[in-house]
């Protein structure tokens, strides 16, 4: 059995043409994705959900179905890594990576630190743009490190990895031109700053939804910049584990206890479910806050919790209104309808609208100016309130 590997990247380079996903002002990212193309980059072995588990998809043995993950579409990415049940590592979406890369604003002999080697395509195809010897790349998992070296071999590019820890150490070569992260942060490590030169660019996933583009000041010492796309990244693997975005996580929150609050709330909770800008707005304002939803005949229900102490449950009445329990240490069910209240007071603002400044103290998120409405990003003491800072 064989699958028609050309074919799909062919396929694949059209539909990002039809999409305008190319990135016009980086043309060479298009170049390089076809001279190192994402399936010299997959393993033998991946990972699909078939609905109630995820379950291995061998190349040896289904070829055709192999390739098709591969080459599933622009925003798919390809889970790579399973570990407790979990993706704990991933082949990033085509059209994802080609953003990010776009948005490193990359040059031939620009110095790159690539942090979360995982598969190792993101940093072949640095090292494509920057020229010999100049990418060096972080992997915490040393498994993962060989199956990237060869790849790397396999396929020409000179390129350094090394195992470690990249959200707590740094790798030689520095200070960097630009420094490209491929994991989740919610915070980030002030390492990357001292190890990027002033005017460098650093480009990393924020939290769960979006990656930020942050340029690094003249006296080294501070940075900022704009949320650039979005899109869903693994976690670091060394910070603490993100809580669950499923149901049953809220369920282990709340316990089998009475509500310690009940009341009615004139809100029709459809956009909690399909309106991303205001999803973005509760996560900036509300950062642990995991909401999911359901439908039923009334209308759209919500269930929030902070993965701790902390719940709430909106539950839709049919008439553009819902009944809100809560209880916990805190109030999270009020937090996140005066996050809604402040974003419709702001205009309803979109992802790109926000950025973030980090400081050797502080970092912080911002609604369309660094001076303007501010939210704290480092983790506030539990019960206390997250509000935009008049600042």
């Amino acid at each position: 059995m064989t699958a028609d590997l050309v074919g799909r990247r062919r396929r694949m380079d059209a539909v990002m043409e039809q999409r305008g996903a190319w990135p016009v002002d980086s043309p060479w990212l298009r170049e390089a994705m076809a001279a190192l193309p994402r399936d010299a980059f997959a393993p033998d072995r991946l990972w699909r959900w078939d609905g109630h588990a995820y379950v291995p998809l061998d190349r040896a043995t289904d070829p055709a179905a192999w390739a098709d993950e591969v080459y599933a579409g622009p925003d798919a990415a390809a889970v790579t890594q399973v570990t407790a049940g979990l993706p704990s590592s991933s082949l990033s979406a085509p059209a994802v990576v080609a953003d990010m890369l776009d948005s490193l604003r990359l040059e031939p002999g620009h110095t790159v630190w690539d942090v979360g080697t995982g598969q190792g395509w993101s940093c072949a195809l640095a090292a494509w743009r920057a020229g010999l010897g100049l990418v060096v790349s972080t992997e915490i998992d040393e498994g993962l490190v060989a199956l990237a070296r060869r790849r790397l071999a396999a396929t020409g590019v000179d390129a350094e990895i090394v195992a470690g820890n990249g959200t707590s150490s740094v790798p030689p070569g520095g200070p960097f031109d630009r420094i490209h992260a491929t994991y989740a942060v919610e915070t980030v490590p002030y390492e990357w700053i001292k190890a990027a030169r002033p005017g460098g660019r650093i480009v990393y996933p924020w939290g769960r939804l979006g990656h930020v583009v942050l340029t690094v000041a003249a006296d080294g010492r501070t940075a900022s910049g704009w949320v650039q796309g979005l899109g869903q990244f693994m976690a670091d693997r060394s910070g603490p584990a993100p809580a669950s975005a499923g149901y049953d996580g809220y369920a282990k929150v709340r316990g089998s206890g009475d509500p310690e609050a009940e009341e009615v709330v004139e809100r029709d909770l459809e956009p909690l479910a399909d309106d991303w800008d205001l999803r973005f707005a509760v996560r900036v304002a509300v950062p642990d806050a995991v909401v999911i939803t359901g439908r039923d005949e009334d209308g759209v229900n919500a269930w929030i919790h902070d993965g701790n102490a902390s719940w709430a449950a909106l539950s839709a009445r049919g008439d553009g209104s819902a009944v809100l329990h809560q209880g916990g240490l805190r109030r999270i069910g009020d937090e996140l309808l005066t996050a809604w209240s402040q974003w419709e007071t702001h205009g309803r603002p979109t992802p790109y609208d926000y950025g973030i400044t980090v400081t050797p103290e502080h970092q912080w998120v911002w609604l369309r100016d660094p001076h303007g409405p501010r939210w704290p990003i480092a983790a506030t003491k539990e019960g206390e309130r997250r509000a935009a800072l008049p600042l």
